[in-house]
C-alpha cells in the first residue's frame, strides 16, 4: 500500500496518508491507456470537414464542346473533378469520429495513470487548500511552496471557485475535478497536486 506524505499550502509536512493499492499501486496497463486517450482524442474531434462534390459546385450545366470532332477529349462538364473550379472526386463530408470503449477499460486507464504519478514521484498530497478569497499569487505561492514545478494538474473532489478561479491564470496549470477526470489531462501534465478530500473521492469512485 502506497504511503504518501501530506503537506500543508506552507510546504510544510503535517501527515501520512496510506493510499489504496488498487487505485494507487497497480502496474500500470499501457496498452489500455494508449486505448482509452485515442478514444478521447477521436471524440473531441468535430468532424465539420466539407468539400464539394461536382453536383454541389456552381456551374457546368452544359456540356462544353461536342462529343466528338474536335480533337479534344471528350468532357461532359466544366465542373467534374478534373477541371479548375471543379468538384472534388471522395473529399471528405461531415461526419461523427465518437466512438464507445469498455468502461471498466476507462477505470483501469484512470488508476494506471494515478499509479504512474506515484510511481514517478509526480503526485503531491495537501491537507487542504484553505483560499478566502481569489487570488492567483496565494496559489502562485503554495505551488513554489509544494516545491512543484512544470505543467501540473489540480484535482479536487467538487466545484471550489475560489481555487479553480485562483489558479485559471496560471500558465501551465488546470483545474478539474474527480467526476470529469480524464486520461489526457493526466498524461499532458507532469505533476498532479490532490488533497485528502479527494484521496477520499477518488477511493469512493474506483476502489
Amino acid at each position: 500500500m502506497p504511503k504518501m506524505d501530506v503537506y500543508d499550502v506552507e510546504g510544510k509536512k503535517v501527515s501520512t496518508v496510506d493510499l489504496k493499492e488498487e487505485i494507487f499501486g497497480i502496474e500500470p496497463n499501457e496498452a489500455v491507456v494508449h486505448s482509452v486517450l485515442v478514444n478521447y482524442l477521436a471524440n473531441q474531434r468535430q468532424g465539420t470537414q466539407n468539400t464539394k462534390t461536382r453536383a454541389e459546385v456552381r456551374g457546368g450545366g452544359r456540356k462544353p464542346w461536342r462529343q466528338k470532332g474536335t480533337g479534344r477529349a471528350r468532357q461532359g462538364s466544366i465542373r467534374a473533378p478534373q477541371w479548375i473550379k471543379g468538384g472534388i472526386a471522395l473529399g471528405p463530408k461531415p461526419r461523427s469520429y465518437k466512438y464507445q470503449v469498455n468502461k471498466k477499460e476507462k477505470r483501469l486507464a484512470i488508476k494506471s495513470c494515478l499509479s504512474s504519478k506515484v510511481l514517478e514521484s509526480s503526485l503531491v498530497v495537501v491537507d487542504s487548500l484553505p483560499f478566502k478569497e481569489i487570488k492567483t499569487k496565494e496559489m502562485v505561492n503554495a505551488l513554489t511552496n509544494l516545491k512543484v514545478e512544470g505543467k501540473t494538474l489540480i484535482l479536487l473532489p467538487e466545484k471550489n471557485e475560489t481555487v479553480q478561479k485562483s489558479a485559471r491564470n496560471i500558465e501551465g496549470v488546470k483545474t478539474t475535478l474527480v467526476n470529469t477526470i480524464n486520461v489526457y489531462d493526466l498524461l499532458k501534465y507532469k505533476n498532479l497536486v490532490i488533497t485528502l478530500d479527494t484521496v477520499k473521492k477518488l477511493e469512493e469512485v474506483y476502489a
